[in-house]
């Protein structure tokens, strides 16, 4: 189990990570976590606790959840080869029926959603750049190709020719990303269902945290996570989380998955093979989330804020940007890293 802090308020929130098999019960107001492997109860600081994330085989009843529900903690479900299954979100305590409204017609509306579709592109294009400025790659001819490919998302006409420019963009990345990191990690195309290298299950495992981290924060405002600009809307998903994940993929999940693979905190022991599928054992997700949750927290002074912001925070601030712009209040600008 690994316990990651960080401040929200004068209490000190936790993401909690449980990887171990068991029970989880109520006891009054205390949750407790029945270990199967040593029989042993570990008390959960209910009040402390903002997210519940449960990788292992955990067993849980109506109560748990009721309670869980009770006091606005959000779990989120992994199966055993870390990906993840699904949430269970408390009832919406931030609604707003004309917020709900005018992102629907932003949806409807061709010309708006398209507009906020080649935000999101061309926030993400901008943070590819970056980190490969920052990696001083900007001599490979992929990169170039996505600075010409970027060229072309305003004149998109509309959104599924934009997401092809998105795909080409991303394909271009992706050989980018290559050349970064070491010859023992470097991969072929980019594979996702299921992932068929050590490199494509980081990204995979990498984008299912920063999933759940934007649906958490999407909660905490009154947008619905359902309605979505760049990718279609679907009953199976939260496709807004999709959209926003662009932004914060390339600035936040990709420098964080080179890092670990250079400084080689991640190795090719972190990784287990199941019939063609690769996925991270339980020693390589402790070191990815524990590396996650700490760079969540990392503050960046915020020009307009004029105060320290954690990356967390700015994720919350792009959805409150997102308000303001359907309401017809401020113009949505999506985030260009500006340290």
């Amino acid at each position: 189990m690994i316990f990651a802090l960080r401040w929200r308020g004068r209490l000190m929130q936790r993401d909690i990570y449980m990887f171990s098999n068991g029970t989880v019960k109520r006891k009054d107001n205390t949750i407790y976590l029945e270990s199967e492997t040593d029989n042993k109860k570990r008390p959960l600081p209910v009040e402390q606790i903002e997210n519940l994330h449960l990788f292992g085989e955990v067993h849980l009843n109506s109560a748990f959840l009721n309670f869980m529900g009770q006091k606005g903690i959000f779990v989120h479900f992994y199966n055993y080869y870390g990906f993840y299954t699904g949430s269970f979100v408390p009832r919406e305590q931030k609604v707003s029926g004309i917020v709900t409204v005018r992102q629907s017609e932003h949806y409807l509306n061709k010309e708006k959603r398209l507009a906020l579709a080649q935000s999101f592109v061309q926030s993400a294009a901008f943070h590819m750049i970056r980190f490969n400025r920052k990696k001083n790659n900007m001599e490979s001819e992929f990169v170039k190709e996505i600075q010409e490919l970027q060229k072309q998302i305003a004149t998109a006409k509309n959104v599924q020719q934009l997401m092809g420019i998105e795909g080409m963009i991303r394909q271009n990345y992706y050989q980018s990303l290559n050349e970064l990191i070491l010859p023992e990690f470097q991969f072929s195309e980019r594979t996702k269902r299921p992932p068929r290298d050590p490199f494509n299950a980081l990204i995979s495992f990498g984008n299912t945290m920063m999933y759940t981290t934007i649906l958490s924060e999407i909660y905490k405002t009154q947008l619905n996570p359902t309605i979505s600009f760049l990718h279609e809307p679907s009953q199976k998903r939260f496709s807004l989380c999709l959209d926003l994940a662009e932004i914060f993929k390339p600035l936040f999940v990709d420098p964080l998955i080179v890092s670990l693979v250079n400084m080689k905190k991640i190795q090719p022991k972190h990784f287990e093979d199941y019939e063609g599928m690769v996925y991270l054992n339980e020693e390589g997700r402790k070191i990815f989330i524990a590396s996650f949750d700490k760079k969540l927290s990392v503050t960046i002074k915020h020009r307009q804020l004029n105060r320290n912001v954690s990356y967390r925070y700015f994720i919350r601030l792009e959805c409150y940007k997102l308000i303001k712009h359907v309401i017809g209040d401020t113009p949505y600008k999506p985030l260009r890293a500006w340290w």
